[in-house]
């Protein structure tokens, strides 16, 4: 329990900071565009464990009007800073930002929500981590070629960014609409409409990515047998798991949603 209003501050914004919140996520970008792709899976999703827990336990002495500043701040930035760049590492950072956004929006209204999110949150970046991976895909010119090489996995890679966009009918749009519904029911109509809007930006680098990677092909890709056989060198039970989980899980949530 903090006593006084500047330890709680001080608290929030250095887990902030750790976190990768606006206007402290200027770090956060450029460390996963310099590090390999499954150092920048473990920043973007086990980092963020122990902050946000911590943040969790705190939540009753925490400012809020700070939390909610920050969190549409998040959004909007998240949505913006992903608009114009060309690397995957850069997008899904810019991604992971957003995301942070509406958690931290939801924290001191309802800590169940939040960890609702947490944890479809790391569900989806995972494979989608993963499967980037799996397809040496490190720009978006990368991902012309991706199709050529495996169709199935291209095609469930497209489906894993429309679930991170938030679009129903997949998993993504589950916490977006229970934080949106949270957020009216505290009277907090214009934070839930400039969050909504937000998510629109979002949305449509997501879409770009999804053309890129499904409706156009490389001018020379090669139509040989042998690029279709395409074989991961390490399991793919766990992303086969969580893939299916980002994608299916919507009607769920009456029972998910305590």
């Amino acid at each position: 329990q903090l006593t006084t209003p500047m330890a709680c501050t001080t608290l929030t914004l250095a887990l902030s900071m750790k976190l990768g919140l606006a206007p402290f996520h200027f770090w956060l970008p450029e460390v996963l565009q310099g590090t390999t792709m499954k150092t920048a899976l473990i920043i973007a999703t086990w980092q963020k464990l122990a902050p946000i827990t911590l943040l969790y336990l705190t939540h009753n002495s925490i400012n809020p009007s700070i939390l909610l500043t920050m969190g549409m701040l998040s959004t909007l930035t998240g949505g913006w800073g992903g608009l114009n760049q060309t690397q995957t590492r850069k997008i899904l950072a810019f991604s992971s930002i957003a995301h942070l956004g509406w958690m931290a929006s939801i924290i001191t209204l309802s800590p169940n929500i939040l960890l609702l999110t947490l944890i479809l949150y790391i569900t989806m970046t995972t494979p989608m981590f993963l499967l980037l991976k799996y397809t040496t895909s490190k720009t978006i010119k990368d991902l012309t070629t991706a199709w050529a090489i495996s169709p199935q996995t291209t095609a469930l890679m497209m489906m894993l960014l429309m679930s991170l966009g938030g679009l129903p009918p997949l998993t993504g749009f589950m916490p977006k609409w229970l934080i949106l519904q949270e957020l009216t029911t505290h009277n907090l109509t214009p934070t839930a409409t400039i969050m909504a809007l937000s998510a629109l930006l979002s949305l449509f680098f997501y879409l770009r990515l999804s053309y890129i990677s499904t409706l156009t092909l490389h001018p020379t890709t090669t139509k040989a047998p042998s690029k279709w056989r395409f074989q991961p060198k390490t399991p793919t039970g766990l992303t086969t798991t969580l893939t299916t989980l980002s994608i299916l899980l919507l009607p769920m949530t009456p029972m998910l949603h305590i």
